[in-house]
């Protein structure tokens, strides 16, 4: 009797593990973030840093969790985009600080990226990724602004092998 329970048992296990296909297990299953490089606007080919950069999300907890805030050594960041509304608001602020009350300090610039979603089936397991297609914006430069002027490389933002490639080059 008990030899059959361990037959039983094993080939139980066997079928448990037979039913597990390739497609149970969920490694590519990202939506792609949007790349943005900052440059010199004097020199347009070079790669310049932003001094206490905070990027908060408009209609949001306030700041994004994919950089450091208040970071003054990135010159390039990765921030998401909504996968359900077809328009992300960002507040990009210089030299951000808190005053003694509290008070959010720093040149802050407002970034509307509007675009057309498209929902991709990855897999079972991974399910429906979103692919960004028609990025654009509608920033209007200001004598105030620190941003000068903006450039959209890429108007397509999905999960590629390669994302080092900038969608957005911001000059300031």
């Amino acid at each position: 009797m008990n030899k059959l329970k361990i037959v039983f048992l094993f080939l139980l296990g066997i079928c448990s593990f037979s039913a597990c296909e390739k497609d149970d297990i969920c490694v590519d299953g990202d939506t792609a973030l949007l790349i943005v490089r900052f440059y010199d606007a004097a020199n347009p080919n070079e790669f310049k840093v932003v001094p206490g950069l905070r990027v908060g999300g408009v209609g949001n907890n306030f700041t994004v969790n994919t950089i450091a805030d208040r970071t003054s050594t990135l010159d390039s960041i990765a921030i998401p985009l909504k996968t359900v509304d077809p328009l992300t608001g960002y507040v990009f602020i210089m030299d951000s600080a808190e005053d003694e009350n509290g008070t959010e300090t720093g040149n802050a610039d407002l970034l509307n990226f509007s675009y057309d979603i498209e929902e991709k089936f990855i897999s079972r397991a991974c399910g429906f990724v979103v692919e960004y297609q028609n990025l654009s914006t509608n920033f209007t430069p200001a004598p105030e602004n620190w941003i000068q002027s903006i450039e959209i490389v890429k108007t397509t933002v999905k999960l590629e092998t390669e994302e080092t490639i900038a969608h957005v080059k911001v000059f300031h």
